[in-house]
């Protein structure tokens, strides 16, 4: 049976107050995702009880963790949740090993009986850090730290894995590092994922579900796909517009191209090392189309897509609008300037051809 998490909370803080009611999928990761501010980490603590939201309720599937109304608020170290901060907090004295066992013997002892149970040796296998069993932490990477730390959270049998930002103190090499085994998590492990980033690439790499977050508010919830393709968002994500597409590796060209398919048809890119049926995701950003009442005849964009136009809206870019459109069933964002889309005299239901001038693959 598919589970949902409902969380429900106000937090009053004077200049600042959160107030969300979100239902969120019971499998996959998801982001909360909004500026500086705008209440993301608020809203994890109040997931994890770190954060009386008096009033509040939080429930997975069937299991009640706060609910006011009747009386019920279990405590934090009562929860079956993992929780990554930004910093991996390991127990400098112990060992790698030592310090993913203390996650262990704490599922042992909080985990209801039917909880998914980890071996310390396959989480090991899984993060990638088999061989760093005996080290001491003073010797880890950051990368190798926070996987040592997301490998503990796994240990203690949660039903439900908190990550707040847990790239963000990482320079990019590290974050590169890490991002395949957090890929590998989402592939092959059940646990609801709520993942707090403030970074759009991680988003679109990771994953399924998006909940933006703007002045303590729930400015959109949903699917990744359909969330980022919306045209009425507030002006605090419309400078990384874009779309995410779930795509199929169909094959390999003579040169140097490879095809990618998704539902509205397919794009070329640059030859991919992966095997013909991998599935790939990539971004587009609305900043990279461009549109043409015709097909061009000699062009030096690769991808040329037929889309109908769906919404128009404006942005805080002066002189700019975002254009929203369909390729097939798959939705794809235009910015495009106010001239142009007045000289093309651009309307919703009007056939347009979506020239993609970049697509940046995230794996």
């Amino acid at each position: 049976m598919s589970q949902n998490i409902h969380a429900r909370f106000r937090v009053d803080r004077g200049d600042f107050s959160l107030e969300i009611d979100l239902v969120l999928p019971g499998r996959g990761i998801t982001a909360l995702f909004g500026p500086s501010g705008s209440g993301k980490t608020t809203c994890l603590r109040a997931m994890a009880g770190l954060e009386r939201a008096p009033g509040g309720l939080f429930t997975i599937d069937d299991e009640v963790w706060q609910d006011d109304q009747r009386g019920v608020f279990v405590p934090t170290h009562r929860r079956a949740l993992g929780y990554v901060f930004q910093e991996a907090s390991l127990f400098p004295h112990l060992s790698v090993r030592r310090n993913m066992e203390f996650g262990q013997i704490r599922g042992q002892k909080r985990a209801a009986d039917t909880a998914q149970r980890f071996d310390l040796a396959a989480v090991a296998d899984l993060l990638g850090i088999a061989g760093l069993l005996e080290r001491m932490p003073a010797i880890l990477s950051g990368g190798e730290r926070q996987r040592v730390a997301i490998a503990r959270a796994l240990l203690t049998a949660p039903r439900l894995l908190l990550m707040d930002e847990p790239l963000a103190g990482l320079d990019l090499k590290r974050k590169l590092e890490i991002l395949p085994y957090l890929e590998r998590l989402h592939d092959e492990l059940s646990i609801p994922v709520i993942y707090v980033s403030h970074s759009p690439d991680e988003v679109a790499r990771l994953a399924d579900h998006l909940v933006l977050l703007d002045g303590g508010r729930v400015a959109a919830s949903g699917p990744l796909s359909e969330t980022l393709a919306r045209a009425d968002l507030p002006s605090a994500f419309t400078d990384d517009a874009g779309v995410v597409l779930e795509t199929t590796l169909s094959g390999h060209e003579a040169d140097n191209l490879s095809q990618l398919d998704f539902a509205g048809g397919c794009i070329h890119v640059g030859r991919r090392p992966e095997a013909p049926g991998s599935r790939l995701r990539c971004r587009i950003h609305a900043r990279d189309v461009s549109l043409a009442l015709e097909r061009p005849r000699a062009s030096s964009i690769l991808n040329i897509l037929p889309a109908t136009i769906t919404a128009i809206a404006t942005t805080d870019s002066p002189g700019h609008v975002l254009v929203q459109m369909r390729v097939g069933a798959t939705p794809l964002l235009a910015r495009i300037t106010e001239r142009s889309c007045r000289e093309l005299g651009i309307t919703p239901d009007q056939p347009v051809w979506a020239q993609i001038k970049a697509v940046a693959l995230l794996a």
